[in-house]
């Protein structure tokens, strides 16, 4: 069976697999008609999320090098042709990554060029090239405080962790809060980040129910009752991919039932600031005591800056979460926590947010005239959440896109256990301009008409 591994020049982790996958069929290190490991065995070898594999699944289709038998798995395809040329295979039109447009007038480049050297330039900010706590300087944490306590209330400095991005403190927390074997529960549709640290961390990771406004309450209850969970997971806010937000109501239940049955929350909150502002509170601002609230720049400025906060329900806790950060990653990296600090304080954070609400509420309305159907979304958010026909299942719909030259996610990236929901994630903002997501969204409204379907022949 193949051996998965990811090719080094490769411009993103998905060609890379396919990259890898090519060389070793022309090698003949693999054979054709031979049964591929699945997709979740090849996330955790290489290290990326379910995601990223779908996407190199879809990839090495459209390359035609490998055949997918519904029930028995993905085959290499028999009378495969290698070319040998691998790496500038790209999708016209990516829709597939979950972040926000980084517009030219944003202009990054001198931010961060600028940045760095107006921190390096005295003495304190010499000191970011110095090794720090694992939990972050103190300013940095009372700067993230400050800017956290709109939505969460008033944080103590010592509550505050840094980490270097999200993915990093979910899986800080995984470690911390649970063990191998133990149990934790999150939507039914969830951010494969989750599911990868997961698999990786031997939990038992268990679906609840969803509607329009998010996880049901009566679904946690009952998981409670049946699977003594550790921890819960949440994307309250815009959530990633169903685009739900979770109402006030629906998180005082949450909170509820979670100090009932000793759950832990963990509340993932990338898109809260792309709210109004005091639109609603945050599940930390409600269940302190029980909620470890992750906050990240990722979403709301750059994914390349890749800081994130967590806040803790107690100064205590934080130092247990400190003492794993510590075995892990030592520290988050200090300039680039100093710069998040300056970005936050001169309101540069907030004038970046600004631009993207701005360019996602455009984008949003563009998606709905060029689609011409109803579709799940907040008009503030990257993403959508589109809801396929019923003639179309949504893998074959992601692979028909792709081969059409659009890249978006099939439910099934996102499902815990087997997918009966029949939609694809189309993220608007990774499009370097409306033009080009224009193109995108018509493609993808062709693809829905009735008698376009796969092209896979089933004998």
């Amino acid at each position: 069976m193949w051996n998965p591994w990811v090719k080094d020049n490769a411009r993103l982790k998905y060609i890379g697999i396919v990259d890898a996958l090519e060389e070793d069929i022309n090698n003949g290190l693999v054979a054709q008609g031979e049964r591929l490991p699945s997709q979740r065995v090849i996330a955790e070898a290489v290290g990326v999320d379910l995601t990223t594999v779908t996407r190199a699944f879809n990839e090495a289709r459209r390359r035609h090098l490998v055949d997918a038998s519904p029930g028995r798995g993905t085959f290499i395809r028999k009378g495969v042709e290698v070319t040998g040329v691998v790496s500038d295979r790209l999708p016209l039109v990516d829709m597939s990554m979950n972040t926000p447009p980084q517009l030219a007038q944003m202009d990054f480049r001198r931010l961060f060029a600028q940045g760095m050297s107006d921190i390096l330039s005295n003495e304190t900010g010499v000191l970011n090239l110095q090794y720090q706590e694992s939990s972050g300087s103190e300013f940095d944490r009372k700067v993230a405080a400050d800017w956290l306590s709109a939505r969460i209330g008033q944080i103590e400095p010592e509550q505050v962790l840094l980490t270097a991005g999200a993915q990093n403190a979910l899986y800080a927390l995984c470690d911390l809060l649970m063990q191998r074997g133990d149990v934790l529960v999150a939507g039914n549709m969830t951010y494969p980040g989750l599911k990868a640290v997961a698999l990786q961390r031997g939990l038992n990771l268990v679906g609840l129910a969803m509607d329009h406004q998010g996880i049901i309450p009566d679904a946690f209850e009952k998981a409670c009752i049946e699977h003594a969970p550790k921890a819960i997971y949440l994307v309250p806010t815009i959530d990633n991919p169903t685009t739900a937000t979770l109402p006030l109501d629906r998180r005082a239940a949450i909170a509820r039932i979670a100090r009932k049955h000793n759950v832990a929350i963990i509340e993932d909150d990338p898109y809260w600031p792309l709210l109004e502002s005091g639109e609603i509170r945050a599940m930390a601002g409600i269940a302190s005591d029980i909620t470890w609230h992750i906050a990240t720049l990722s979403k709301c400025a750059t994914p390349s800056l890749r800081v994130a906060y967590v806040v803790a329900p107690d100064g205590a806790q934080a130092q247990r979460l400190s003492a794993i950060l510590r075995t892990t990653i030592l520290m988050a990296p200090p300039l680039m926590s100093a710069l998040a600090s300056r970005w936050i304080v001169e309101g540069m954070l907030k004038e970046l947010t600004s631009a993207i609400i701005a360019e996602n509420t455009a984008r949003q309305a563009l998606a709905t005239r060029e689609l011409g159907q109803p579709f799940l979304a907040n008009p503030r958010g990257h993403h959508i959440w589109l809801e396929l026909p019923s003639h179309w299942q949504a893998d074959d719909f992601a692979r028909q896109a792709e081969l059409a030259g659009v890249a978006v996610v099939p439910a099934s990236a996102f499902a815990i256990g087997q997918s009966s929901v029949n939609a694809v994630r189309v993220s608007l903002g990774v499009s370097p301009d409306r033009e080009t997501l224009t193109g995108g969204l018509r493609l993808l409204a062709q693809l829905q008409q009735p008698g376009i379907t796969t092209t896979r022949a089933i004998v």
